[in-house]
């Protein structure tokens, strides 16, 4: 190109030049702005329930032409009947004469006859709490005159509540996460059991040092799990900002609450040394693992390819070819995972599917966009990690069962805007270890508790939470 000898027209192209330049930062400007204020849940960590006016639903289904209800041959869900010994009483009718000739028919029924039709109905009884009422007498000394008293025995004065109705109301805020003062009317209205809402709180710190133990043996056990779910969520402790945290393997889930979000919070969690494969979202915090011992959620990715997507601009392709790809990923998982292809196959079926994925990260860190090129190369440093749940038997693409675990927690945090001390804190991620561990295994959490509470009451070892072995 010509340079211009008139320093006019030097002046004019280096004025033109640096507004282009201003320009082109202010339309980089303009989309990031535009992309925060389009920021939903279907291209961000947002949950839906969180979304803005005008955001699309986060998932889009095609409107079915089938009729509403059952659908014609399908397979009945009918009441399952309870065993016999879960049978209180039985009323038993009889037919006394044939229906055609009106003949009598006998009392008992004979080698021919057909099994009886079943029908059960079920009905709570009137719910009213035993209480007990203990006397000390006292008696006049007839010799001496002295007064007598006898003292009702420590181990009954030291709890006015039992532990049956202790274990359940702690169920019911720990596992529904009802306010203290709902518990309190539940415990009046259901049980016509009358407590003090400072009862109800001191109850919840009994449960709390019951389910100590418990609560380490489910710390303990996710930490030496070769697979390990992990991921965080914001909670309030005198009303500061903590963070409750959650490891969870198949059979186990543990909860800790944490001032911070940082790794020195992820090493209380998992242990100073974090072993097996960890699947997490791609916080910063969760790279103290080696990428070759994680496994990224695919579920975040393709919200931030989405993202990309809608933020425009020249990285825009990144996204739309992403998007692409995370659609193969999770059809090729779904049909392995219902046992439509083998191991090998999926991988077979995932290879190109790899390194097109790597082709478009380096084309987008190369590329003219910085917030693309900025994503691309944070991506590829951790690409492998990309991979894991194609070669490992026990891995999931997805984070998305460490979520479902979580948002029972997140759920009382809403209603409940977190705890007011530690104790609180304590009593939290307690029970829920304990209460998630139990529904995850198909084991009763009140039976649990109760033994639990029971055991504590009496100086003994609590029962295990996980089975031995």
């Amino acid at each position: 190109m010509e340079v211009p000898a008139c320093p006019g027209c030097r002046k004019r192209d280096r004025r033109i030049a640096e507004l282009e330049r201003r320009v082109a930062e202010l339309e980089a400007l303009v989309r990031d702005l535009l992309a925060r204020l389009g920021t939903n849940s279907g291209n961000s960590s947002l949950p839906p329930s969180a979304n803005p006016l005008g955001a699309p639903k986060p998932v889009v289904k095609k409107k079915s032409k089938r009729r509403p209800g059952g659908q014609p041959n399908h397979p009945p869900h009918l009441k399952q009947l309870l065993p016999p010994e879960r049978v209180n009483q039985y009323q038993v009718f009889v037919p006394k004469q044939c229906e055609r000739c009106h003949a009598p028919l006998p009392a008992e029924p004979t080698s021919g006859d057909p099994e009886p039709t079943r029908f059960q109905t079920i009905e709570l009884p009137p719910v009213v709490a035993s209480v007990t009422e203990y006397h000390g007498h006292a008696r006049t000394c007839r010799a001496c005159g002295t007064l007598t008293r006898a003292v009702i025995p420590q181990e009954i004065r030291a709890h006015s509540v039992g532990p049956r109705l202790t274990s359940t109301l702690a169920y019911l805020s720990g596992c529904h996460g009802l306010s203290k003062r709902g518990v309190e009317e539940i415990a009046d209205a259901v049980f016509q059991a009358p407590i003090a809402l400072g009862t109800v709180a001191n109850l919840e710190q009994e449960v709390s040092g019951a389910l100590a133990a418990p609560h380490q043996e489910a710390l303990q056990a996710v930490r030496a799990a070769a697979v390990k779910h992990a991921d965080e969520t914001s909670w309030k402790r005198r009303a500061q900002l903590c963070w409750l945290w959650a490891a969870a393997t198949a059979g186990v889930v543990a909860f800790v609450i944490h001032g911070k979000r940082s790794a020195a919070a992820l090493l209380v969690v998992l242990g100073a040394e974090i072993q097996g494969i960890l699947c997490s979202d791609r916080w910063s915090v969760y790279e103290c693992v080696p990428a070759e011992r994680r496994q990224l959620c695919w579920a975040h990715l393709k919200r931030d390819f989405q993202k990309l997507v809608d933020r425009g601009g020249p990285g825009a392709w990144v996204g739309q070819e992403g998007r692409k790809l995370v659609k193969k990923v999770f059809a090729a998982w779904h049909a392995f995972r219902d046992g439509q292809c083998t191991r090998a196959q999926l991988e077979a079926q995932l290879d190109p599917v790899v390194r097109r994925m790597n082709r478009v990260l380096i084309e987008g860190w190369l590329g003219d966009d910085t917030t693309a090129a900025k994503f691309c190369a944070n991506l590829l440093k951790l690409e492998s990690a990309l991979w894991t749940f194609v070669k490992t038997e026990g891995v999931e693409p997805t984070n998305n069962f460490i979520e479902r675990l979580l948002r029972r927690a997140v759920l009382w945090r809403k209603r409940s805007f977190g705890c007011w001390s530690e104790a609180g804190c304590q009593f939290v991620q307690r029970i829920l270890t304990v209460v998630q561990t139990r529904r995850l295994r198909g084991e009763n959490v009140l039976d649990y508790l109760h033994d639990a509470l029971r055991a504590h009451r009496a100086g003994l070892a609590c029962p295990q939470l996980l089975p031995v072995g």
